[in-house]
């Protein structure tokens, strides 16, 4: 995002913390049809599905787990809190380990240790302990999402970065909607240790493939992990007014998403839809929808700019709650649809503007909006599902409402900055 678009400097900090990636005088980065660049797109695709399949499997059940421990949605939903507050606590120590150890290294013992630990979730023997290891798969997860934008960042030609980020969003969009659909229908079967089993064993499978496909770094040069350095890092990314904003964005836009999605099962099960769980696991098919939009980020910032797709991005995330409101599940289907179409566009857009505009510690800025991110989720999840338990569905409406208010307010003072520097 340049200052012409945003009205902020794009200038992180006049010393780097870390050694950075001078563009190579012949370009050898991976661009569309290029060596290697399918095989990255394809292993990044997959790393996405098997973090969110992991991160999210068990929103879709949370009415089962509350069935089988006397909780409310509220504690049930900590289940899904735990994950996201988990991975939120440690993308920055992850994304420095990143810095120092390679991105390819990072990610690979990232899903190495939260495949390990997803088997081992079907046998929690009560609430707490289930609380406990997907807080603990969650942390294991934080190794992912910031280390794989830095890769992208260092190994991809910049016109096409947009376009390479929002496919790793993609998958995460597959991943999310397979995880839950599956859980979903093998639940109603079996139950729920049995679903979030089998989301396990697919994600084990993702895991490897990853591993095989994603090409050697080319462009990554080790930094340091002095806290001294770190410290000043994350001190100049926070310092960026850009990036401030774009961590807020990123934050709220995860509110609303987190907050509809953890209840929207007790929504769908109860009077007046009533839906088997099967049923209702299935409407998680319309992640299909953020796939597309994700995919589609770069075409939608060259038409409208990069603020006037997120404009853009949270118009659409608002008509889809409002339509949710109606009794008619149709409506509520189609305001589903524009939610997830809203959110994964603004996040494509966000989080790839992240990554172009920290040009040193790439990593900890990715890091920094991962950390905003999945606070979001965490904080959309508990508020969404207190609300919920208030005032019904319409109290998590209100919430994801006031927050895409916010995603328009921040986006329009980086209106306002860029009017008054022109």
């Amino acid at each position: 995002m340049t200052p012409a678009s945003t009205g902020a400097s794009t200038r992180v900090g006049a010393v780097a913390s870390v050694p950075s990636t001078p563009p190579p005088a012949t370009e050898t980065r991976m661009s569309p049809g290029g060596p290697g660049y399918r095989r990255m797109s394809l292993a990044l695709f997959l790393a996405g599905i098997a973090t969110f399949a992991l991160l999210y499997s068990t929103q879709a059940l949370l009415p089962l787990v509350s069935g089988e421990f006397a909780a409310g949605a509220s504690d049930a939903s900590w289940t899904v809190s735990a994950a996201t507050g988990g991975l939120a606590l440690f993308v920055l120590p992850m994304s420095a380990l990143s810095e120092r150890f390679g991105r390819r290294t990072v990610m690979t013992a990232s899903l190495a240790v939260a495949v390990t630990l997803g088997l081992l979730v079907p046998f929690a023997p009560s609430l707490g302990a289930l609380v406990a290891l997907r807080a603990l798969q969650g942390a294991a997860l934080a190794g992912l999402p910031a280390s794989a934008t830095a890769y992208l960042a260092e190994e991809v030609t910049p016109k096409a970065l947009v376009t390479a980020i929002g496919l790793f969003v993609a998958g995460n969009s597959v991943g999310g909607m397979s995880g839950r659909v599956i859980t979903g229908w093998v639940a109603q079967e079996w139950g729920w240790r049995v679903a979030v089993g089998v989301i396990g064993a697919v994600a084990v499978a993702c895991a490897v493939a990853f591993r095989l496909l994603l090409p050697v770094p080319r462009h990554f040069r080790p930094g340091s992990l002095a806290p001294r350095v770190l410290a000043g890092t994350v001190r100049r990314h926070l310092g960026n007014p850009l990036l401030r904003r774009l961590f807020a964005i990123g934050a709220l836009f995860m509110t609303v998403f987190g907050g509809v999605y953890t209840v929207v099962g007790y929504r769908l099960t109860e009077a007046p839809f009533s839906l088997p769980q099967g049923v209702a696991g299935s409407v998680f098919l319309v992640y299909l929808v953020g796939t597309v939009s994700a995919s589609a980020a770069g075409r939608l910032v060259g038409r409208l700019g990069r603020r006037g797709a997120l404009y853009a991005g949270g118009a659409t995330t608002a008509a889809g709650l409002l339509l949710s409101l109606a009794d008619a599940l149709p409506l509520v289907l189609l305001g589903l649809v524009l939610i997830t179409a809203g959110f994964f566009a603004g996040h494509a857009v966000a989080s790839s503007a992240v990554g172009r505009t920290a040009t040193q510690g790439r990593a900890q800025a990715a890091a920094l909006y991962q950390s905003a991110y999945y606070v979001g989720s965490s904080a959309g999840s508990a508020v969404g599902a207190v609300a919920f338990h208030a005032g019904g569905w319409a109290g998590t409406v209100g919430v994801g409402l006031v927050a895409v208010a916010g995603v328009a307010a921040i986006t329009l003072a980086g209106t306002r900055a860029a009017a008054k520097a022109a």
